[in-house]
């Protein structure tokens, strides 16, 4: 037990490290996950050949379990969920969470904490984009209200759907609930799309930008275009656009990393208290 409690406050000390970066800075560097990984493999394997209780399976359940967490790093990625740096740092954390030789508890951590973090992401999600655009008011009501008269029959089509499923939750209620998620999605997607187009979107010196960030427009630099990709500038971006701009648009997303933070310290505080067997 003592070396699964090393482990995971070795985790907590990084993933906050990398969430204060990540506020600070808008970006989490490579050495912060990839050192978690050699540190916790590197553990389990030292630990594993000087103990007799738990092993190799101790390590044999880190790499599985890191297996496993590239596998889902990389799906969050490709599926535009995920920044480059989240992606390593929830990797990494596939070396640190198996708590047991066994593989179907550890499953169950990995359900445990992927749940957690879904949970702790929506939450949070929501509070980072209601504070920005309380924080930028005047300019997200103006291109809200612009957006519903644009897709107001859209708009107001899917408000009716959902007003009538609600109705025949008097007959089966389960027709409430799907109808509250209808009624309520058109205000939630074009609360979103104006919080994208008028919250996160500025106009930053080319001395401030850094790898990794994202442009929203094509940049002509002599011969080469640079478009706009989810991997975000490279360093050789960077160079070309210096020689001829001095300021560009970009644009910004929310500091996600605090999710893990926030994600890993309820999901301690579950293991800990109990909570954890009445889950399961």
């Amino acid at each position: 037990m003592n070396e699964v409690i090393f482990l995971y406050v070795l985790a907590l000390i990084w993933i906050l490290f990398a969430s204060v970066q990540d506020l600070r800075r808008r970006e989490v560097y490579n050495w912060i996950s990839f050192s978690l990984v050699i540190f916790a493999i590197g553990f389990r394997f030292f630990y594993s050949l000087f103990s007799d209780s738990v092993g190799f399976g101790f390590l044999w359940q880190g790499l599985i379990g890191l297996a496993i967490f590239i596998v889902l790093g990389n799906l969050l990625y490709y599926g535009r969920m995920f920044a480059g740096g989240d992606a390593k740092l929830m990797m990494a954390l596939g070396a640190v969470l198996p708590a047991s030789t066994s593989f179907y508890v550890n499953l169950e951590i990995y359900i445990s904490f992927v749940f957690l973090f879904l949970l702790a992401g929506a939450f949070y999600g929501l509070f980072a984009t209601v504070r920005l655009s309380l924080k930028n008011f005047k300019e997200f009501k103006k291109d809200f209200q612009k957006r519903v008269k644009k897709q107001k029959f859209w708009f107001y089509g899917v408000m009716v759907i959902g007003l009538i499923m609600i109705g025949a939750g008097f007959f089966e209620s389960l027709f409430i609930t799907f109808g509250i998620l209808i009624f309520v999605f058109p205000y939630l997607y074009l609360y979103a799309r104006s919080v994208d187009a008028t919250c996160m979107i500025r106009k930053v010196k080319i001395s401030e930008i850094s790898e990794g960030e994202w442009i929203t427009q094509d940049i002509n630099v002599g011969n080469r275009t640079i478009k706009p990709s989810w991997d975000g500038l490279s360093s050789e971006d960077i160079n070309l656009i210096k020689k001829k701009y001095k300021e560009i648009t970009i644009k910004q997303g929310i500091p996600f990393v605090p999710v893990f933070f926030i994600a890993f310290i309820v999901f301690l505080y579950v293991w800990n208290s109990g909570l954890w067997n009445a889950f399961w």
